[in-house]
């Protein structure tokens, strides 16, 4: 008898429904004309990208006219910090947290002359006084900071570090792509970025949402976040994909932080493991541990092979088992780790055995190690 495959590997992505998947079959057969046209099929068009990015919109706490899409997260955080920052006309330093994502980090860079980043604590969150003091400075034009970490779970104390911004009247871009769809979306920020696969919508769109207030330049050709228009199939079916998630958000996050829980527990009981993360403050899915002694990669190859996929190394990296500078910069063991995601739909019994397989395959692999 087969055993059932588990993905514990929600990071970033997530399995698409079946639901989610008709409404991009139907934004496909229904919004593929171009909705700046007058005609009935573009008038069709206009009205599904209205509705996705209303739906959207509400959820994220904004206005529809301030919702933009991009053809991914990545330009998202282009898009939204380069603007801002062009918009801040003589200001030519961003403040980001250390442990951003490295897509956040590389778009700082290139929108900036110099890029400061702020320390975290063991648990991963900003030191706040540090924050305080980097966007004190007349020279900042933005700053970014996560709402929760992608890789180690941990949420940040945003409504501290959005009194900080305010206070120094520099814009904050937050980074939800982790959030959303997990946890209600935050409600301090200047520009919110979301990215819809994270939340179970197939790969390709991502989400800017600001506040009327906040002030942008296109830092790039063309008009509007995304020049050459919006794949209205993608952003209906993230639409469907959000709402289907906040349908049931309370009990799945309940249950998944129930199953976190669990976990954390057995995982810090294990020789040489270490759980990183705040155990409190945190989102419902994730976990990182780190393994001394063991190596990620055959860590997660022996771990697929028992049926199971989790993650290791960076989690946006460019190579897969790239070092985690997340946890570098917490001061944790980067080489040897498993980043687990869990999805709305495991099960109980799903971790029940993969934490009676774990310790087997970590034993098998430190004999493949010093053999």
């Amino acid at each position: 008898m087969s055993v059932r495959r588990v993905f514990l590997d929600s990071s970033g992505r997530s399995p698409i429904t079946s639901r989610t998947a008709q409404a991009f079959q139907a934004g496909l057969a229904d919004g593929w004309a171009d909705p700046a046209r007058l005609t009935a099929e573009s008038r069709k068009a206009r009205a599904i990208l209205d509705g996705a990015t209303e739906a959207i919109a509400d959820a994220l706490g904004a206005h529809p006219a301030h919702v933009h899409f991009t053809m991914g997260s990545h330009v998202a955080f282009d898009r939204s910090l380069a603007g801002v920052a062009k918009a801040r006309r003589g200001r030519s330093t961003i403040v980001a947290g250390a442990i951003e994502r490295q897509a956040v980090l590389e778009s700082a860079r290139h929108a900036s002359d110099t890029l400061v980043r702020v320390d975290v604590d063991r648990d991963g969150h900003l030191l706040l006084d540090d924050f305080a003091q980097a966007v004190s400075h007349p020279d900042v034009s933005v700053a970014a900071v996560q709402h929760g970490n992608h890789e180690i779970g941990t949420v940040q104390r945003l409504d501290a570090l959005a009194d900080a911004a305010a206070a120094a009247a520099v814009p904050l871009v937050v980074d939800a792509s982790a959030t959303i769809g997990h946890t209600e979306a935050p409600e301090r920020w200047d520009v919110l970025v979301a990215d819809p696969a994270d939340w179970g919508a197939p790969l390709g769109l991502g989400v800017i949402a600001m506040r009327p207030r906040t002030r942008w330049l296109a830092a790039w050709p063309g008009e509007g976040f995304s020049p050459g228009g919006v794949s209205i199939p993608l952003a209906l079916a993230a639409a469907v994909a959000l709402q289907e998630r906040l349908e049931n958000l309370e009990d799945t996050r309940t249950r998944l932080t129930a199953l976190t829980d669990r976990m954390r527990q057995v995982l810090a009981q294990l020789e040489g493991v270490t759980v990183v993360g705040d155990p409190h403050e945190r989102l419902p899915h994730l976990i990182t541990a780190a393994f001394m002694y063991l190596d990620g990669e055959p860590l997660v190859s022996s771990l697929d092979r028992a049926g199971f996929a989790v993650g290791s190394g960076s989690a946006c990296g460019s190579d897969t088992f790239e070092p985690s500078q997340v946890l570098a910069a917490m001061g944790a063991l980067t080489h040897g780790n498993l980043r687990i995601g869990l999805t709305p739909d495991v099960r109980e019994e799903d971790i029940e055995r993969f934490l009676v397989t774990l310790p087997r395959v970590m034993e098998d692999v430190r004999r493949s190690m010093t053999a």
